[in-house]
């Protein structure tokens, strides 16, 4: 689901302000901006945190969401376990703002404060603020897939994950009206998004920035 300037698209936010850019998709990194977060669930019911919670010896925060959203990662896999623990931490950290969107948690809650860096963690609340702010919560599927990592300089302390996600099933409902939107009819419901990310000194890797393009898949 992205994240747009434009409120009333399926769990909409603002536009993006990272500067690091990254072709994958058949996308090009440096294009106009769609910020966006996905997430994951296993099955139909409440999705807990992932393998990422055993990586690196941290203990990292339960995430639930409810079986309403499916948010689901296909093919977000590695032979490398660096490589693997960075798409798991990418992974969780997509889940809580999902999670911190649900919970009408505006500053995104404690989980989200985990997996990001402070400019992170501003980005994202303004991102969940356009939900919260609108009395608005997520449901449907949202299909995240086709990851790709790239470790960026001598000491491997950065990376750049690289994914799609498919929002022809997600949506947004009023709190209290119940109004339910998706994205407008002619609205590409493919996006591309790259996360830059950084190793902290636990050994976690937390977001850095997020940008997408829609249509970059």
């Amino acid at each position: 689901m992205a994240r747009r300037a434009q409120p009333a698209t399926a769990l909409t936010a603002f536009t993006a302000i990272a500067t690091l850019t990254l072709t994958a998709c058949g996308g090009g990194g440096d294009a106009t901006s769609d910020d966006i977060k996905g997430a994951e669930t296993a099955g139909g019911s409440p999705s807990a945190s992932a393998s990422a919670s055993q990586t690196s010896g941290v203990q990292r925060p339960d995430i639930k969401l409810p079986a309403e959203f499916q948010l689901t990662f296909g093919s977000w896999t590695s032979g490398d376990g660096v490589e693997q623990t960075i798409l798991d931490d990418a992974k969780e950290q997509l889940r809580a703002g999902y999670a911190a969107i649900i919970a009408d948690e505006p500053d995104g809650g404690d989980a989200l404060a985990f997996y990001d860096t402070k400019p992170g963690l501003s980005q994202d609340r303004q991102w969940i603020k356009t939900y919260t702010s609108k009395d608005l919560t997520v449901f449907g599927e949202l299909p995240a897939y086709d990851a790709k990592t790239v470790l960026l300089g001598d000491k491997k302390t950065r990376a750049v994950v690289t994914y799609c996600t498919d929002e022809s099933k997600a949506y947004t409902r009023n709190r209290k009206t119940k109004e339910v939107q998706g994205n407008p009819a002619g609205t590409d419901p493919k996006v591309f998004y790259s996360v830059t990310l950084a190793k902290n000194d636990d050994g976690v890797w937390q977001n850095v920035s997020t940008r997408a393009k829609r249509g970059g898949c």
